[in-house]
């Protein structure tokens, strides 16, 4: 909401980022989980009187929400969700700083958004055996945004990000325009490789509607990756063919909103991570009597801008 201070629209927010805690939880069978988070807090409320009035008196410090944080990760006596984490900051702050001269703030916080990145640590084995304590850092991270009303109304994102996939085969680019500046060949056989950044809304429109179960989004997150990943490879013996990042990124997304219902809506970014045979054709060369392959990677986003990133790293890759 703009309040209008000297005639002028104004807007403000203001908040803590790059807040990471861990969270270690112990079960009396001596099996151990963590999650490492990094979270970033903003709040919207009345205090348009710091910016023009020199008058702090309506702010949260940003070293208050950042101890907020490890407090109410403190309390979090099992283990849950960092969409369950997002949303209980959420609450925290729209319920806890709210309009009331009986306190000593008189601080209304009308909304709370709170953005949280996982990292992936992942339980290891030994033996064959999941190890009650050990972890090693995966890849692909798991994100949140909500936003969370006084009201009680929700607005909960989840993703994920760096979700790196490449196949070998089973990838093609043809009939595109060709113009005087297209050097581009057409292929029915590339590696398709990409890292995948996506981002899906739930359906869940207020705090109360959330599911109980404390680690539901978790395995939502779980959910939707494997169909991101199964739609790009396909089955296992036969694949399927992507005639373009574009076309495979449609259905990727499509499958995701036919498979899981309370998912509203999906965003996805792939840049193209091209893998370009270098010719080394030359009848002296002995080079080429052994099949080898100079690969040179360049990235390209989707969204018509297309930039070259030269790698200092040229990967070989050696045919029988």
């Amino acid at each position: 909401m703009a309040n209008q201070i000297d005639g002028f629209n104004f807007e403000q927010r203001h908040g803590k980022a790059r807040v990471r805690v861990a969270r270690v939880w112990r079960n009396i069978d001596g099996r151990q989980s963590i999650v490492e988070w990094n979270v970033s807090i903003s709040l919207l409320s009345n205090c348009a009187a710091s910016y023009v009035n020199d008058d702090n008196s309506d702010i949260v410090a940003t070293d208050t929400m950042k101890n907020t944080v490890y407090a109410k990760a403190k309390e979090c006596t099992e283990q849950l969700s960092v969409e369950n984490f997002a949303i209980e900051l959420g609450k925290h702050f729209t319920s806890y700083y709210r309009q009331d001269r009986t306190r000593m703030f008189v601080v209304s916080v009308h909304a709370a958004i709170v953005k949280i990145v996982e990292k992936p640590w992942e339980r290891i084995s030994v033996d064959g055996q999941p190890h009650e304590h050990g972890f090693k850092l995966g890849s692909e991270r798991h994100t949140t945004e909500v936003v969370v009303q006084k009201s009680g109304m929700l607005k909960l994102t989840s993703g994920v990000e760096g979700l790196a996939v490449l196949k070998t085969t089973k990838s093609g680019f043809e009939g595109f325009i060709r113009d005087k500046y297209t050097i581009l060949p057409e292929t029915r056989e590339r590696i398709l490789a990409t890292e995948v950044t996506g981002t899906w809304r739930y359906s869940y429109e207020s705090v109360s509607s959330i599911p109980q179960n404390l680690l539901y989004f978790t395995q939502r997150y779980m959910d939707v990756k494997k169909v991101l990943t199964d739609t790009f490879f396909g089955p296992p013996k036969e694949g399927v063919y992507s005639p373009s990042v574009q076309s495979t990124l449609f259905q990727m997304a499509k499958t995701v909103l036919n498979r899981i219902p309370d998912v509203t809506s999906v965003q996805l970014k792939m840049p193209n991570l091209h893998f370009l045979p270098v010719n080394l054709s030359n009848k002296n060369n002995s080079i080429v009597k052994v099949g080898f392959f100079l690969l040179l990677i360049i990235c390209a986003n989707l969204s018509g801008r297309i930039t070259y990133r030269y790698l200092k790293i040229i990967y070989a890759i050696f045919h029988k």
